[in-house]
């Protein structure tokens, strides 16, 4: 439902940008979408901090736990270099598109302020595509390779609207590696997309 009602908000928001707003209020919005996107960096913040039994696993796990948002970072980075040549755009487009790691609303936020309107958009569509196609696959995942993997494709969305997509296909274990990556993934995103975007630019 979530997705739909994103998908239904950007379809408005394009036909209000184009047939209804003037440029003024335009701006407004811009100005607007900055001070959301301190406000989602304050919940993440928040949310980690106010989650007792997270940081107890996460002590408990070790460094073990980074394994897997580490994992995911890099092969989302590697995959928007070979985007870049796919599609035939700018490696800091592409990589700073991939770095969203599913969070299509504030990695739409950071791109629009980064590389302009048009990256902005094709970054929200591309993790929030992220998203879905994860809720297609976890399955065949979960069925086809170990349990640790369905995690991959969710990304940052393992803590929240994937979970319990994940919760179905594995075990209770795998669900805390799964909402402890969706948070530290969550929490990286704010600041590795501004990196590598300047990085290659």
């Amino acid at each position: 439902m979530m997705v739909i009602i994103a998908i239904l908000a950007l379809i408005v928001g394009v036909l209000c940008g184009l047939f209804l707003f003037t440029d003024n209020i335009v701006i407004m919005f811009d100005s607007i979408s900055n001070i959301t996107l301190y406000i989602l960096m304050l919940s993440v913040g928040i949310a980690v901090g106010g989650n007792k039994l997270i940081l107890k696993k996460m002590r408990e796990y070790n460094l073990t736990v980074l394994f897997i948002p580490f994992g995911i970072i890099v092969g989302s980075i590697i995959g928007g270099f070979v985007s870049a040549f796919i599609l035939n755009m700018t490696f800091a487009d592409t990589v700073s598109i991939s770095c969203g790691l599913g969070w299509y609303s504030l990695s739409g936020i950071l791109v629009s302020d980064l590389a302009g309107a048009q990256a902005g958009t094709i970054a929200f569509l591309s993790n929030l595509f992220r998203e879905i196609i994860s809720f297609m696959i976890i399955p065949i995942i979960a069925k086809i390779t170990n349990e640790y993997t369905v995690i991959a494709p969710a990304g940052a969305t393992s803590e929240d609207t994937t979970l319990p997509m994940i919760m179905k296909y594995t075990r209770e274990d795998i669900v805390i590696i799964s909402v402890i990556n969706g948070m530290l993934c969550s929490a990286v995103v704010p600041f590795i997309i501004p990196m590598m975007y300047n990085l290659l630019k």
